[in-house]
């Protein structure tokens, strides 16, 4: 009898995460190097992540990437009305990870992070 409860009690825990809106693709910003990727987000158990799906050059040009298939956010958790925090981020152009909290406001999330005292910000748009 507890195993079919424990497993109720799993569905109902992920259930927000994969109802979240902010699931699914959505395209950065141009980084230093001017190129900007499709990053994909999901439903990690109770909190979500993002991969890199495609990568892009500044003129838009689809262009290979060893980081294709990479984490480039983990660990957040939606806070309500549109806010999310306590994960990292990863940004490839310089190679480091930065605590990380975004904001959705409907097809734009504001995405940012620190090291230390040292931020960055950028706006997505939604893929539709």
């Amino acid at each position: 009898m507890r195993l079919p409860i424990a497993a109720a009690v799993a569905v109902l825990l992920a259930l927000p995460a994969a109802a979240d809106p902010v699931l699914g693709r959505w395209k950065t910003q141009p980084d230093d190097n001017g190129n900007f990727g499709i990053v994909e987000f999901a439903a990690c158990g109770e909190k979500l992540c993002a991969t890199l799906r495609e990568s892009f050059d500044g003129a838009g040009k689809k262009i290979a990437s060893a980081n294709i298939g990479r984490a480039i956010v983990w660990d957040m958790a939606p806070k309500g009305n549109g806010a999310y925090g306590g994960g990292s981020i990863w940004s490839p152009d310089r190679d480091q990870t930065y605590a990380s909290k975004m904001t959705l406001a409907g097809d734009s999330l504001s995405v940012s992070g620190c090291i230390l005292i040292i931020c960055r910000a950028q706006e997505w748009s939604r893929v539709k």
